[in-house]
């Protein structure tokens, strides 16, 4: 999925510190640079210029995830969502001057609870809303109003238009609207978690990640975790279809949890991170599959958490949110790398 980091980053939790970074080479991965320092940082996606990304991060005076801006080597950072609930999911509008993210601001002005860790691991539906914001954090606005999950969004190519996730009628399904809000469209129809939807470069396809219950007793489970606005994520997997919504297919049958997919920038493969080589867990690597879901690749080897792969848009950097070289438990930091192909 594109998951959203408040999504994710529970699962850190599995996870302790002192990460090593990986000790098997990863050939695809030159000059990586860690740029952030300390706490929980993810889901950084870069500027159209490739100069800036946006992330989300916990740091200062803020207990959970609020949207900054800072330029790829880690300077510059600055807060532009207003300091209250929690956001994830920031983009650049064309010409960079403008942003959207979801935020449950309008509902809480502290950080919304977290599931009961007795139940296993699940993701909260927070009541996440889409806004704008000026780069510079002034004139934040509301673009949607469905005061339920609303997130997951990316910018298509031509900027007119945004792909999301929203729980607004009834089930977690993926929709697309154009950039002002209007002419919403549900893409969707499947019993079960669709989301983390992502752009082909050529604005043709849409990549998305999905746990669609196959009998009644999941499908009964998974609508009563959805009453409470929770999800239990374990078994996700990659799908492929039309901007249009057709031609729906599944890409990958790993098992286990396959997300944040990702094109490369020529279009022809995906990159997404995937646990499942270890199901239960918190080791999730980087990997590279064909657009048919031919030519599975391991990319990363760190023996922890990599996620949330995204290229510039020249397609000659990596940037992803990774535990290696952690110093603290649950500290997640985003990294750069030259792309070698």
């Amino acid at each position: 999925m594109r998951l959203n980091a408040s999504l994710v980053l529970p699962a850190l939790a599995l996870l302790g510190a002192g990460g090593r970074g990986a000790l098997t080479p990863e050939p695809h991965l030159a000059n990586i640079r860690q740029i952030t320092h300390g706490g929980e940082n993810a889901e950084a996606y870069f500027s159209h210029d490739g100069k800036w990304l946006t992330l989300q991060s916990t740091r200062g005076a803020h207990p959970c995830d609020q949207q900054y801006v800072m330029r790829i080597d880690g300077t510059d950072a600055r807060r532009i969502s207003n300091g209250w609930g929690k956001t994830t999911c920031g983009w650049f509008f064309p010409g960079d001057k403008k942003i959207f993210f979801a935020s449950s601001s309008a509902h809480d002005t502290l950080c919304p609870p977290k599931p009961d860790p007795s139940k296993g691991y699940l993701w909260p539906l927070d009541r996440y809303d889409i806004y704008t914001v000026n780069r510079d954090g002034s004139h934040l606005k509301r673009l949607t109003r469905y005061d339920v999950y609303t997130a997951e969004g990316v910018m298509s190519p031509d900027g007119r238009k945004i792909v999301f996730t929203s729980l607004k009628d009834g089930d977690l399904e993926i929709y697309t609207m154009n950039s002002d809000g209007t002419n919403v469209k549900r893409l969707t129809n499947t019993p079960g978690y669709d989301g983390g939807a992502w752009w082909s470069p050529d604005g043709k396809r849409i990549v998305y990640r999905a746990n669609h219950p196959t009998d009644s007793t999941e499908l009964k489970n998974y609508r009563g975790l959805l009453a409470q606005r929770l999800v239990r994520p374990s078994k996700v997997e990659l799908f492929v279809m039309n901007a249009d919504g057709s031609d729906q297919h599944q890409i990958t049958h790993l098992g286990g949890a396959n997300f944040g997919p990702s094109w490369t920038p020529d279009g022809k493969r995906i990159i997404f991170s995937s646990n499942y080589k270890e199901p239960r867990s918190g080791n999730f690597d980087l990997f590279l599959v064909n657009a048919d879901g031919s030519g599975l690749e391991q990319v990363t080897f760190d023996p922890t958490f990599d996620g949330f792969p995204a290229f510039s848009p020249d397609g000659k950097k990596l940037v992803w949110a990774s535990n290696r070289l952690a110093k603290n438990p649950h500290e997640t930091n985003v990294f750069i790398a030259d792309w070698g192909k």
